[in-house]
């Protein structure tokens, strides 16, 4: 009789995942240029609206990091929500895409930058369309979705990629926090109260 995968789960694969996912976003962070980090950080700093933009997963994280910029006071949107005003000058677009080539993603961004606003881009290829449009290029150097032979990442499709932009942005989060200054207490008052 065959086993179902149930009767063949063990603790030790639960163990062994988890320190697979940690070990890879840990590679991930170590190979991250972060002098383009603290330039796309003054960028939002300076803006007068942060938008954020991707798709599935890559969108998640980055409404996840939308949250965060509100947190530090910064006027930020998600693209998409009905309550997202026009971008314009000066205005900071950042879009996530793994391959650089998510067509919603670049078709936002090249309106961002013809509207006068910078774009930041989070992706895998340095050489992509996105990364073309972008101002600041941030390359996280994880798998994309098509890494079906586990050459870059062990995790299924663009886990890594997508692990990484929460990651990343939370750090970036945390470094513009601390430099300002503020105090925890101060960042609470901006969060949501109608829970």
């Amino acid at each position: 009789m065959t086993q179902s995968i149930s009767e063949k789960l063990d603790p030790r694969h639960f163990s062994d995942a988890t320190r697979a996912v940690v070990g890879e976003v840990d590679r991930v962070s170590a190979g991250v240029h972060y002098p383009a980090w603290t330039r796309a950080g003054a960028l939002l700093l300076k803006a007068p609206k942060v938008f954020t933009i991707g798709t599935g997963r890559s969108g998640l994280a980055l409404q996840m990091a939308a949250m965060r910029f509100m947190h530090l006071g910064l006027p930020t949107h998600v693209v998409g929500e009905v309550t997202a005003p026009a971008i314009g000058e000066h205005d900071v677009l950042v879009a996530a895409s793994g391959s650089g080539t998510t067509g919603r993603v670049v078709r936002a961004a090249q309106s961002a930058r013809d509207h006068g606003a910078d774009v930041i881009a989070l992706t895998t290829a340095a050489d992509s369309p996105l990364a073309e449009i972008a101002t600041e290029v941030l390359v996280v150097p994880a798998a994309d979705k098509q890494d079906f032979d586990g050459t870059a990442s062990v995790q299924y499709a663009g886990s890594l990629f997508e692990q990484s932009v929460l990651l990343i942005t939370d750090a970036l989060f945390h470094t513009l926090w601390k430099t300002g200054g503020t105090q925890a207490r101060e960042l609470w008052r901006l969060h949501a109260n109608l829970e």
